[in-house]
Formats: C-alpha cells, structure tokens, sequence
C-alpha cells in the first residue's frame, strides 16, 4: 500500500464579520483531520457524531482511496496562521488539533454573541431610549435619508434590525471604542474554557510532531530596530509588525494547551483588536482577566521576552498597545514559509498551503463594476477592511514559482551528471560492491571513500563548496541561538560564530588543491546535519518519483526502501528542533556573542550526529541487504554518489540544497471557488458581506447564513484537496466527486437543521437546491 501524508498549512485572511464563515470551513478541516486520525488509528472519537456527519463521509473518501487507489492517505494540519479574523480562528483550531479538544462548543458561542449588542462594552450602552436624545434626530438622519449607508449595503428584509443596533451603536460613548477590550477577552476565555469542557478525542497530529500557529498583530506605538547599513553602520527604523507565534511538540495524552490559555486569549484578542471597535490590547487587560478567573500567569514574563523582545530589552512592555493585525498584514504568508523546512518525515509528502479567503472579490469596499464613486463610509470602512494592507501571497507564490522553475532546471543537470557520477562511484569502489552484502561498516567505508573520490574529482570547486557549506551551518546555528534568545540579533550571532572559527583556524578550510583540513572534517561531522538530510531526501525522492513504474523494481520493493529512508530521516530530524538541545542550550544562547564556542559544545553533544550516523548506517545495510540486486545498486550509487551532486548543486542554490525545498502546491477556499450548489461568489451566499463586511454582526440570521455557508464551501473543498492527492490525471470519476460531495451537503443540512432557527427556510431552501444540482 502506498503511503502518503497530505499536509496542510492553513492561512486565514482577516474578514471583520466573515469570522463566521470561516469558522465554518476550519470545523470541516477539522473534521477531516478528525476522520483522517480516526481510520489510521482504528479508534474513532469517544464524540464522533451519528452516521450521518461529514466525518464519516471524509472517513469513506479516505477508505476509497484506498481500496480502489492503493494509496494509504493520513491528513494533517501542522502549520495555522491567521490575521484578525482569521487569526482568532486559528488560534481555536490550533488548540483543537493540539489537545484533542471539540471545535462544536465554538459554534454555539460565534452565533450567540458575537453580536453587536453583546459585544458593545456594558458602560458605553444607551440603557434607556432617551439617552443622548439630542443625538436621536442625527441617528434618524444619518440611516433613514435616500441613499443612507443601510439602505446601499444591507438587504430590505433586515434593515429593520440593523438600523435598530447601529443607532444604538452609534448613540454609545463618541470618541472612544464602543466595544469592550475586557469583554472581548472574556469572550474568548469562556470559548476556551468551553472546548475544555468538551469530550476529547488524541491529539490530530503523531505524538512528538510539531504544530506552528501564528497569528499577526500591530504593534501601535512600534518598536526600534537596527539596520545594518555601509554607511552609516547602523540605522534605527520604527517597526510596527508582530507575530505572535507559538510551536509545541504534541503530547501521547489529549487534554493538554496547546499553550498557557492566557497567551491564547492574548493572542486571539490582540489580533482582532478592530481599530476604533475594539481598544488597544495591554498586558493589564489579561492580567484583569487572570485575576477575575483566579488563574496563575507563570509563564508572563518568558511570553513577553519570546514576542516582544525589543520591547522587554527596554523595559516598557507594560504601555505596549496591540491593534489589529490585518492593519500591515492581512495575509500572514511568510510566518507559514518560515517553518516549512525539514518537518519530519516517514513518508511521502504531499504539502500544501491552504488559503482561505472569504471576500475576494472587493476591490475597497466596492464592487469592481460599481460605477460609483468611493463615499466618505466606503473610503473609512473601505480602507481599514476591505483593501489589502499587503499582499504577501503574491510575492510569496513567486518566489515559490521562481524556486519551482529553479529546481526543474538543477534536477535536469542532476539527470545530466547522472551517468558520469555513477561511473566515478563505480570506478572509485570497483564494480564487485554491488554483488557483496552490505554492512553497517562497509556503508560507511563506500560511503568515506566516494566522498574522498568526490573531492579530488572537485578540484578547485571543491573549495568554494566547503565554504557554502560551513556558511550554511553557521547560519543554521545561528537562528536556533535568535530563536533560543529572542533579543539577538541574526547578524550579529553570525559574525560571532565566523570570528570564533576564524580563531580556531576554520577560516580556511581547504587548500587550493582541495585537501580539508582535519579540523574542518571535524567540525563538518558535528555539525553538518543539512547535508545529511539532502542525501536522503534525494535518495527518498528517487524512491518516490524517478524510479516509479521501472520494470527491474517492483512497487513493493520500491516503497520498503523508501520507508527504510523515512525512518532514517526522522533520526536526523529530531536532532533539530530547540526543545532537544535543553535548558543549557537557551541559557549559552544569551551569550553566544561573547561565548559562541560553548554555545557550539552544547549543540555538538546535544544532537551527537556521528552517533546517530551509526545508527543510520545499520538501519541502511539492514534495509539493503533486503533489496533485490537491481534495486540495491539503484539506492548505492544515489546514496554514495551523492557528494558529486551536491557539490554542483549546493553552490548555486546559495547554501539551500537540492531537495532541501520539496515542491509546495497552494489552494485557495472562497466562495468563487465552490459552485457546486450556488453559483455567485460571496455576495450569492454570504451575507456578512454587508455594512463592509460587518453585516453578520448585526443579525444572528445572517451569522447562521454564513457559518451554514462555510461548512459547505469547507466540505466541497476538503473533499476536492483529498482528490487531487490521489495517484492520476484523474483519481475521482465525475459521479464519484459529485457523490462524495452530495453526501457531504446532505449530511451538514441534517446535522443543522435543529440548530439553525433564525430563518426557517435557510435549511430547506438549500437543500433543495443541492438536489437539483447534484442529481
């Protein structure tokens, strides 16, 4: 059975109100990750709702797979990242992925309050119909004259309800934020507190891997940075992004925070801090919180030195103000690309990033046919929630693309150098290693030897190669100690580490006629952990990809080695993450400016890769001595040939590495994407979209609307991201795609229908219409 992981890194646009739509697609990932872990492990969710939830239709999708594609598929989300809107729904999904926890207590919660009326700060309330009286005929004014603001942007049918909560939104405290920064806080503890409550299932993603959330605000006052310049050396520059990031190793037992809930809450709220709706975020608004909940805040002060560190450097992380994050970054793509690399692997990887994108057909809050010109309401709202602060996801996709095209073109002079390389392996260790049976110590005997054969073939390339490689390495390190240690900056650490190798005569690594000194030898086996990896990964890849469908290898065969290789790999993968290297390591990574050889020892007998070399190489032989002859010379002149190939190729990806990025395809979940039932985009089935995208604040009906929609346009996505992981031009037949998805429709209208009640015939209505166009 072929195995493959689909891998899911999620990112959430702001959306203002369109929050409830997007809670609805995150709940049927959710359930997808949910089914996905219940058919691999063979024990379904104490929850798992009736037969009729979409979960069992994702669990038959992935049963199809199987029996009919040979592809065993496991799906998981790893990666959240979300601003405003989105970032609160990503801070509950990553919690509910994390624990274990139910997502369902949050659905009750979103259309409940998150209403105008509730979230209006309790004092600034016109508690009886003569407040601010003097304002009532401007209120009057204002939302009953021709053209008023309600009458463009709000359906006939609610502009009842709407002009009764905007009056009194508008007759609130002038001049100050309407709604409660505390109240809001509360609000997103009670959820929290609500999924804690729930019954939990294991955790959705293996015991020991790591889940990165990210979720982005604005940091209002800003903060100074240091540019490093020719001249002058050094610039201060006033920045004003921030994210906010958490990553945690999954725990074997459900129940447990994805991080202390304070710091959720911190981050939920500071991320949808609306300006003018909401006020700022402080630190004593949480700590207002902590006190009324009876709740420790241990981990404060190491939270405010990991996300602010600038600001905890100086001392006034107390008059930080947070306001919301789509203000500069409204589609947090690069947090999500910054943590892509080398997660852990024993299978093949289908990696995707998943966008969701509730709105995106405005153009500043108009309509892109509108004739009209932008009015004083579509120019403020327009500007703080429609257009697009950034747009990372353009420069990001490129730069994807640009790697794309730049890896198509290193693996055709990969293909090219193939046949020379495996001539030079052959001729360096005798045509007669492929008929013995290979063990621990000859692998790594072939293995010396090829690399020796590889440098004199080097010459003087050989030399520029070190080079890229020590400073690959002293990069690497030095992120960890900024990552370890917030306050430092990259550079700096950089420079730290170049001098000290510098002073232990690591500054010339080779001669010119490429003889390593035994020194850099030295350093190369303690530290050089990517090249370990880019010699697997390559080996996975032919495994996976380039001998797929070759008639000397069977499938079977093929896909033991491949596993033999995973297993290897996650060996070498968890050499990397921080929380392997300990508490000392954190501590020596304060000083790695003044101390960079300790911080090097530590890391050196943390990860004890000649150690796990060992352990690598009896895995190998092992998995090797059980190949046919056809495919063990394949797997032998990969692996031993290697160094030729990374010499040639490490070079020009500036230190990256041939397979160090594996191909990453982007989807996108909108309402122009899903016309299975309703043709349209947003504006033929969301109703949030009025008021500029406050509508769904105004009116449960609408709220109910667009949570029903979510879940649909989340389903009819899910099911399409399962289809195109599967083998073939064509993996699901038409009728097949339809069923699945049918199913899917019918089985969230039955699970809803008790529960949305606002507008009687919202149920009914669509399920009539998913009749007609699934028949």
């Amino acid at each position: 059975m072929r195995q493959k992981e689909l891998r899911i890194a999620l990112v959430c646009y702001g959306g203002i109100s369109l929050a409830v739509y997007m809670h609805g697609v995150t709940k049927e990932l959710w359930k997808l990750v949910r089914a996905s872990r219940a058919l691999h492990s063979g024990e379904p969710c104490p929850d798992d709702a009736a037969p009729s939830d979409t979960e069992q239709v994702y669990r038959r999708l992935l049963a199809h797979a199987e029996d009919h594609h040979g592809m065993r598929l496991r799906v998981l989300a790893d990666i959240v990242a979300g601003a405003s809107a989105g970032g609160i729904n990503g801070v509950f999904l990553a919690q509910a992925i994390h624990s274990g926890q139910s997502l369902e207590p949050l659905t009750e919660l979103w259309l409940e309050r998150a209403d105008v009326d509730v979230l209006i700060d309790p004092s600034a309330k016109p508690w009886w119909r003569f407040a601010k009286f003097w304002a009532a005929p401007i209120v009057w004014f204002v939302l009953t004259r021709p053209g008023n603001v309600v009458a463009q942007s709000v359906a006939p049918e609610t502009r009842k309800e709407v002009r009764a909560k905007l009056s009194r939104l508008i007759r609130s405290r002038w001049f100050e934020p309407p709604f409660g920064g505390i109240g809001f806080s509360r609000l997103i503890a009670d959820a929290l507190e609500a999924m804690a409550r729930s019954v939990h299932c294991p955790p959705l993603l293996p015991a020991g891997y790591p889940l990165d959330l990210f979720v982005t605000a604005t940091d209002f006052k800003g903060h100074v940075e240091t540019i490093r310049l020719h001249s002058p050396r050094e610039v201060e520059e006033s920045e004003h992004r921030l994210s906010i990031g958490f990553q945690a190793l999954v725990p074997t037992e459900p129940g447990r925070d994805l991080a202390d809930p304070l710091e959720l809450v911190f981050a939920a709220r500071a991320t949808a801090s609306f300006p003018g709706a909401f006020p700022a975020l402080r630190f004593a608004e949480i700590d207002q919180l902590a006190a009324e909940r009876g709740r420790e805040w241990p981990t404060r002060a190491a939270f405010a030195r990991r996300t602010m560190p600038e600001h905890a450097a100086t001392g006034d992380i107390e008059e930080v103000s947070l306001i919301d994050g789509s203000v500069l970054v409204n589609a947090p793509f690069a947090d999500a690309m910054a943590v892509l690399r080398n997660r852990p692997a024993q299978r093949e990887v289908d990696r995707r990033f998943v966008y969701i994108d509730p709105r995106p057909d405005r153009v500043g809050g108009l309509e892109r046919g509108d004739p009209r010109p932008p009015g004083w309401f579509s120019v403020i709202f327009g500007s703080l929630s429609s257009i697009p602060r950034e747009q990372p996801i353009r420069d990001n996709l490129d730069v994807l693309s640009a790697q794309s095209r730049e890896m198509a073109r290193l693996r055709a002079i990969v293909a090219a150098l193939r046949p020379e390389v495996e001539t030079a392996v052959e001729q360096a260790l005798g045509r007669t290693l492929f008929l013995d049976r290979p063990t621990a110590p000859r692998l790594q005997y072939w293995r010396d030897k090829a690399h020796e054969a590889a440098r004199r073939k080097g010459g003087y390339a050989w030399h520029a190669y070190l080079e890229v490689k020590v400073a690959g390495i002293v990069e690497t390190i030095a992120a960890l100690a900024c990552q370890a240690a917030p306050e430092l900056a990259h550079e700096a650490v950089v420079e730290a580490l170049e001098g000290h190798l510098q002073r232990h005569g690591l500054g010339r690594l080779a001669s010119p006629e490429g003889l390593v000194s035994p020194d850099a030898v030295t350093f190369l086996k303690a530290h050089d952990l990517a090249f370990r990896i880019r010699r697997l990964r390559l080996l996975a890849r032919r495994l996976s990809q380039d001998w797929d469908g070759d008639p000397d290898v069977t499938d079977e065969a093929r896909h033991q080695a491949r596993d033999a290789v995973y297993r290897a790999l996650s060996l070498y993968f968890e050499r990397e993450p921080l929380p392997l290297l300990g508490e000392d390591f954190i501590a020596s990574a304060a000083h790695a400016l003044t101390n960079p050889a300790q911080l090097l020892d530590i890391l050196e007998k943390r990860r004890q890769l000649p150690a796990t070399d060992l352990v690598v190489d009896a895995l190998l032989a092992d998995a090797l001595g059980k190949m046919v002859p056809a495919l063990r010379r394949k797997v032998l002149l990969t692996y031993l040939g290697f160094p030729w190939y990374d010499a040639v190729t490490l070079p020009l990806l500036r230190g990256e590495g041939l397979t160090e990025f594996d191909p990453v395809k982007v989807d996108r979940i909108s309402p122009d994407d899903c016309t299975a039932i309703r043709q349209g985009g947003a504006h033929a089935t969301l109703r949030g979209v009025e008021f500029y995208n406050f509508g769904a604040f105004f009116s449960r009906a609408y709220r109910e609307n667009d949570y029903l929609w979510g879940r649909l346009h989340g389903a009819e996505r899910m099911i399409d991201l399962v289809a195109s992981a599967l083998p073939g031009a064509e993996p699901l037949t038409a009728d097949e795609l339809r069923r699945f998805k049918r199913d899917a429709f019918l089985a969230i209208l039955a699970e809803e229908e008790t529960k949305l009640k606002a507008d009687p015939g919202l149920v009914a209505g669509i399920r009539a219409e998913v009749e007609r166009a699934m028949a």
